[in-house]
């Protein structure tokens, strides 16, 4: 190979982006000294994103405290470029950052502590990152701790969890409208869900969370009646956005409370470093994330990565930890070859051989590079290959 480009996902709970970037180039280089390779190791919004840009772009890490999802002082972090900040809310809100497994009472509260000390410092612009969170608050902790007023039946103020949305008789922004004044804010997703229903935040992911199939379908109602309250209160429909879904439905309250935009992370990532340049003359794209399913397909970072280098027309090869796409067809998005990286089904046993694991498959990707690419060429546009062995 002439060129390739390394622009993977974090393998979550293993190693980051960072790492496996790290691990492929190496193979590369070995099996391809004169190989020129880029490595861009990204994420798509959630666990390391933060990172990502601090590696992408000069800027500094500013650390403070704040609440965890369940009310622990803990130390937060976020990135700072000039005036715009950038803050992954996995960090202080996600099911790694958060041992306990209670999607029910987390909250984003710590979240919202991070964006109004942003905002007190200077910063214009906020970039969001939604995903890895143990949430299904809806953003309303997040909302709160910037000004957000909720009142219960009884004309009580209180802080909402996905286990109370349903107790909101009123809401009103006018202390956060007034904090938000001239600040731009954009929420990076991973995903196109939508708040509420079968293809919703609930159903889709709270199961992830610790949700069993009551809590999930109380989950799912309260985000029913919330979403109906927004309306009423606030004047705004998040019911059907793509991406309201996104970390607890978090996606759906950035709209009606900050008036964010929302954008997939992976295609915010892949302009910042300027992908589409770093395409021209690549032979073959290496990319992948910790488990590849059909939800790598709603917005992930493999998604969005597989949709650009198609449009060069430079095949894609994923490496992930476990391939849960069975024989589904995937080169119509870009993709060529799917392979495997996990040697047990033991999670404790993957976290200790995951690097070793991670070499050896790419050792046997770069084996059989010269004969998957071939067949590229000949079907031009790729067929996809699936190695789960």
């Amino acid at each position: 190979m002439k060129k390739s480009i390394i622009i993977p996902d974090s393998f979550k709970g293993t190693m980051t982006s960072v790492e496996v970037s790290e691990i492929m180039a190496e193979a590369v280089k070995k099996h391809d000294p004169d190989c020129e390779i880029i490595t861009i190791p990204i994420a798509d919004g959630g666990e390391g994103t933060v990172d990502c840009f601090l590696r992408a772009e000069k800027g500094e890490k500013v650390n403070i405290k704040v609440s965890d999802a369940y009310g622990k002082t803990i130390e937060g972090f976020y990135g700072r470029f000039g005036d715009t900040a950038v803050i992954e809310m996995a960090a202080v809100a996600g099911m790694i950052s958060n041992t306990r497994r209670d999607t029910l009472e987390a909250s984003t509260y710590g979240v919202g502590q991070l964006i109004a000390h942003a905002i007190n410092n200077g910063t214009k612009t906020i970039l969001i990152g939604l995903g890895g969170s143990c949430t299904s608050d809806a953003g309303c902790g997040m909302a709160a701790a910037l000004g957000m007023k909720f009142y219960d039946y009884n004309g009580t103020q209180f802080v909402p969890t996905g286990s109370t949305l349903d107790k909101v008789a009123k809401a009103t922004r006018t202390e956060i409208d007034k904090r938000l004044e001239g600040i731009r804010i954009c929420c990076m997703c991973d995903t196109n869900k939508v708040m509420y229903g079968p293809d919703g935040a609930a159903y889709v992911y709270a199961p992830q969370k610790g949700a069993n199939e009551e809590q999930v379908k109380l989950l799912d109602d309260n985000l029913r009646t919330f979403a109906a309250r927004i309306q009423e209160d606030l004047g705004i429909d998040v019911s059907t956005i793509p991406g309201g879904g996104a970390a607890g439905a978090m996606g759906a309250g950035a709209v009606a409370f900050m008036g964010a935009e929302l954008k997939p992370g992976i295609e915010y990532i892949m302009d910042m470093v300027k992908f589409d340049e770093q395409l021209e003359d690549a032979d073959c794209v290496f990319t992948g994330e910790g488990s590849f399913d059909m939800q790598s397909m709603s917005g992930k970072a493999v998604y969005g990565v597989a949709s650009r280098a198609k449009r060069h027309n430079v095949p894609v090869i994923v490496i992930t930890g476990r391939n849960k796409n069975g024989t589904h067809d995937l080169s119509e998005v870009g993709i060529t070859a799917v392979y495997e990286t996990a040697s047990s089904e033991n999670f404790e046993e993957i976290k200790r051989t995951c690097r070793n694991d991670l070499a050896s498959t790419m050792d046997k990707v770069l084996e059989e590079i010269n004969v998957t690419l071939s067949l590229f060429e000949q079907q031009k546009g790729g067929g996809c290959f699936h190695t789960n062995d």
